[in-house]
């Protein structure tokens, strides 16, 4: 046994200091600078703090309430139905409006393409749309819709509104509905007239049929300009826009079905005649 004036093995151990490993003391004080100190995390979670609070303050009072909805981009009548589809909004925190929410809320009307929203502080709301572009006018018996250029149904009209767009008739069991977009012939016909605007037609089309693998055009004068099947569309028109100016006075059709091969003549047979007579807008 030991002498009671020497600390055992025990207790030994438990009083030995382990020195830090590989770091002298000036790397320790370099090391205790990067570390922030109490009071730097203290003042640090209180400006957090404080910021959260202030964001809910904001968010739950009229600090940044919507007072304003400025609509870019839309026509009159889109603009009026942007404007009432955002109606709930104002009076709202600009931190709490849900943007996303509020762009499919809008890309649902029928009249708008694409819609983005942007927050003007401190009270305006800024909404930039993409409205549809009407290019022909649907008939179905004695109602009458506008058509976008991607086939989106807008909106019931009158059955003489925007004489300038081509007339698409179809048959009454063919669903037609406010949003919804056009499938089969339909959709055939709308894409064939779709492109006109840009290339500049140089001819007013009246009316347009679309009949299984044939797209055909009728123009204001009674011209007929036959497509063939729809493929290849925008080309066809681009030949006939620069063979039209081209015509005798009494040409009855112009073919661009294979448009390396254009052929306009003056009688027409009866097969043509049948599928576009009930093209004519009454």
């Amino acid at each position: 046994m030991e002498p009671r004036g020497r600390p055992g093995p025990l207790e030994r151990a438990r009083s030995v200091v382990v020195p830090f490993p590989g770091l002298d003391t000036d790397e320790r004080a370099a090391v205790a600078r990067v570390i922030p100190s109490g009071r730097s995390l203290l003042l640090a979670f209180a400006a957090l703090a404080a910021g959260l609070a202030a964001l809910l303050l904001a968010r739950e009072t009229s600090l940044f309430a919507v007072e304003r909805v400025d609509v870019r981009g839309a026509p009159p009548g889109v603009t009026r139905q942007v404007e009432k589809a955002l109606a709930d909004v104002r009076g709202e925190s600009l931190l709490s409006v849900d943007a996303v929410r509020l762009r499919t809320v809008l890309e649902s009307l029928p009249t708008v393409r694409a819609a983005s929203l942007d927050r003007a502080f401190p009270h305006r709301l800024v909404v930039d749309v993409v409205p549809e572009q009407a290019v022909a006018v649907v008939r179905q018996g004695a109602s009458a819709w506008l058509v976008s250029d991607r086939g989106r149904v807008m909106v019931a009209v009158a059955r003489r509104v925007r004489p300038g767009l081509p007339r698409v008739w179809v048959p009454r069991t063919v669903p037609l509905e406010a949003g919804s977009i056009a499938t089969g012939e339909l959709r055939t016909a709308v894409t064939a007239v779709a492109p006109l605007q840009a290339l500049r037609f140089p001819g007013h089309v009246a009316a347009v049929a679309s009949t299984g693998r044939e797209l055909t055009m009728r123009l204001r004068g009674g011209l007929l300009v036959q497509l063939g099947e729809p493929g290849d569309v925008r080309l066809k028109l681009a030949v006939a826009a620069r063979i039209l100016p081209l015509l005798e006075p009494g040409t009855a059709y112009l073919d661009v079905s294979v448009p390396e091969r254009p052929v306009a003549g003056t009688t027409l047979d009866s097969k043509v005649e049948g599928e576009t007579t009930s093209s004519s807008d009454t």
